[in-house]
């Protein structure tokens, strides 16, 4: 089936999923909840593009807003809506017609349902048995590499506090490729492992700052690794540096024998190297999956739920969640505000592509 006929299928698949979300809803007696106005209560945006296909991603009214008009991201209670929404998303981002001032909110989009996803197991189950063919296994990828990380931190208690950090624009798409593949022909190690370490370390470079154990740099360097002979040359946090000296690095730990053995040096779990794998293994099977993980954004999973980092936040100093929401209310994840109730007619409207 050609693209545009099978993103057609697709976009009526979820404008039903949606609507039968609202007669469920209907017929319990649920009512939308009245939101907040932390952001002002303008109704939802369609894009100005004519050229552009609205995009079908679930708003509501009364939702704070960034400056650009973005919210965070909502996910349908009832699973045949999520996995409508779902394979259109993953349809959408692999479009080459879908326009590019779409493809923020679609890849943030992506991002955040499997991000909750991930934390319920018998909600991931039904929406994986409704998902279409091509998209189940995608979707199985991506939620076994969030469980990875999740295990991780299973003992760890949720931060009050967030970071240090400034969240930055990253590198044109067109620009990390070059870096990625430039590293592959110079040292052998594939460019989706150099990219699924550049996007679980710092998202793809939007994270500025420095961890507690004093990693810098979009790679997460060491001062003393970048030190070593050989590995680190030029700025610690520069893309480019910084994503040859990762390849030089995952060689000199024995990643050209087995990438395993590379991804524990750069960080002593397997579980993190399973995860980074999980997102190479995405891309090797379908370059398009990059377009989605580019464009995902800083999430933080703090003691008051999963917050949104937009770019342009600053913290030059650790900061309290609540200091944090108050500044930038749009951050919060949906349960903080509301279950606002999906409806068709919320769906049909986007915001504002920036």
């Amino acid at each position: 089936m050609p693209v545009s006929r099978r993103r057609h299928a697709v976009r009526l698949l979820l404008v039903l999923a949606l609507a039968l979300s609202a007669l469920v809803l209907a017929r319990a007696g649920r009512e939308p909840s009245s939101a907040p106005a932390l952001a002002g209560d303008d109704p939802p945006l369609r894009e100005n593009s004519p050229q552009a296909d609205p995009l079908l991603l679930p708003t509501a009214p009364g939702l704070p807003r960034t400056a650009d008009g973005r919210h965070h991201p909502l996910v349908p209670a009832e699973p045949v809506a999520t996995a409508a929404l779902l394979a259109w998303v993953e349809e959408a981002l692999r479009d080459p017609g879908t326009p590019d001032q779409q493809l923020p909110r679609l890849g943030h989009q992506q991002q955040v349902i499997y991000r909750v996803l991930s934390r319920d197991e018998p909600r991931s189950r039904r929406v994986l048995a409704l998902l279409p063919d091509r998209w189940r296994p995608v979707a199985e990828r991506h939620l076994a590499a969030r469980r990875e990380f999740l295990a991780m931190h299973r003992r760890s208690r949720p931060p009050e506090r967030l970071p240090a950090w400034r969240i930055r624009a990253p590198e044109p798409p067109e620009q990390l490729l070059a870096h990625y593949r430039k590293a592959e022909a110079a040292t052998g190690i594939a460019w989706e492992v150099l990219a699924a370490v550049n996007l679980v370390e710092t998202a793809m470079g939007r994270i500025d700052g420095v961890s507690v154990a004093n990693a810098q740099g979009p790679m997460q360097f060491l001062p003393t690794t970048w030190a070593e002979a050989g590995i680190g040359r030029g700025d610690i946090r520069d893309p480019h540096d910084a994503i040859q000296a990762a390849a030089r690095y995952l060689v000199r730990r024995g990643g050209l024998e087995d990438i395993r053995r590379g991804l524990w040096g750069y960080n002593n779990s397997d579980r993190y190297g399973r995860a980074v794998l999980h997102y190479a293994a995405l891309m090797e099977e379908d370059e398009r999956a990059f377009t989605g993980l580019y464009h995902w954004e800083v999430h933080f999973a703090s003691a008051r739920g999963d917050l949104w980092l937009p770019v342009g936040t600053v913290h030059r100093a650790p900061v309290t969640v609540e200091a944090f929401l108050q500044r930038q209310p749009a951050g919060a994840p949906p349960e903080l505000y509301a279950a606002f109730p999906v409806s068709a007619a919320d769906a049909e409207g986007s915001d504002q592509s920036r």
